[in-house]
């Protein structure tokens, strides 16, 4: 299914751009600037199993992405000038700003020799209990388990599924269905429980991801002192707000800022709500982000920054450096808004 859906948009990329279409939607739906999303920056890894390859994209498209831009005529600025031209209204020059959740090792490892190579600022939200080496990255333990196993038996549903994970067609399958089951279920602990089963049938140590594959706080402390560098914050445990009650959204929300700048020395006045989407982060989760003291907060919603996105800071929208399309050629869709336009109906706002 996922597959058929990545050929679907990749088909949709191509219409936009060999059409032109994107340069006519451009003067209405390309806004004033573009937030740019990434997760992992790496070298391409080996394996035909990676249920995961759009959250990474390789250090040499990074490089192709900032050289367009810059060629663009498009300032590459921080989420604080992002702020700041949006309460001034200072539009005079279009803006990119890279954006890279989760805190991972090879943002610092491989994205930041490439920012420097384009002088070009990013910002990186950490969540805590990832940096303390004790977060829990389900998503990724899931694809461990699916990879080691032939056959999986998980509770769907009220009623065990055996689900066929022998070949690659059937781990695709059973990867895409655990997965929906987990974000569908009701709460944190919830997934931390089904997880830990699966895990512990199949012999991957999940508590071990996220000290391998994350910056550590005392990794941190460097990475955040270089001057293309601001790091903000991606709540404690990477939960979903929206499942949670409000006191404790709010305590993870203020609890990751106080532990980042106590730990850091240095303000963490910038947010990306985990997963970030309509079933992550709505009215209630933006409201307390601006409670908890942050100046601008971003979903992973579709679409790119426009003059009224002042008025909502807390709930700014992003594009998707996604790994299943890394061709140069949809740089041009993806900054004129004509990608993000037709995915939101042709709606500007996504809020």
């Amino acid at each position: 299914m996922k597959q058929i859906r990545t050929n679907m948009i990749r088909a949709g990329l191509d219409a936009l751009y060999f059409s032109g279409a994107h340069r006519v939607l451009r003067p209405i739906f390309g806004g004033v600037g573009t937030v740019f999303m990434l997760h992992h920056v790496r070298p391409a890894q080996a394996g035909p199993f990676q249920p995961n390859r759009h959250l990474e994209i390789t250090p040499d498209f990074l490089r192709a992405t900032l050289a367009y831009i810059r060629a663009s005529g498009i300032d590459i600025v921080p989420p604080e000038e992002v702020r700041r031209r949006l309460a001034e209204r200072d539009f005079a020059r279009r803006f990119a700003c890279f954006t890279c959740d989760d805190g991972y090792r090879d943002n610092r490892d491989f994205a930041l020799p490439a920012m420097r190579d384009f002088d070009a600022p990013f910002s990186v939200y950490v969540a805590s209990d990832f940096a303390d080496g004790a977060g829990r990255l389900w998503w990724i333990a899931l694809e461990r388990v699916v990879a080691s196993a032939d056959v999986i038996d998980a509770p769907i549903d009220g009623r065990i599924i055996r689900l066929d994970t022998s070949t690659l067609p059937g781990k695709a399958t059973a990867y895409d269905r655990l997965h929906g089951w987990l974000r569908g279920l009701p709460g944190d602990l919830d997934i931390r429980r089904e997880m830990s089963a699966l895990c512990a049938a199949h012999g991957v140590d999940e508590d071990a991801i996220s000290r391998e594959l994350c910056l550590s706080w005392d990794e941190l402390k460097p990475f955040a002192a270089d001057p293309l560098v601001t790091i903000g914050a991606h709540t404690v445990s990477h939960g979903n707000l929206a499942k949670q009650s409000e006191a404790m959204a709010l305590h993870e929300l203020t609890t990751s800022r106080e532990r980042i700048e106590a730990t850091l020395q240095r303000p963490a006045v910038d947010l990306a709500y985990p997963y970030g989407d309509r079933q992550a982060a709505g009215p209630r989760e933006f409201a307390l982000a601006r409670t908890a003291g942050f100046r601008t907060a971003v979903t992973t919603r579709p679409g790119v920054i426009f003059a009224d996105s002042s008025e909502q800071l807390t709930a700014l929208p992003r594009v998707s450096l996604n790994g299943n399309f890394q061709d140069t050629r949809y740089l041009p869709v993806l900054t004129s808004g004509a990608a993000t336009a037709v995915w939101n109906g042709f709606r500007r706002g996504t809020a």
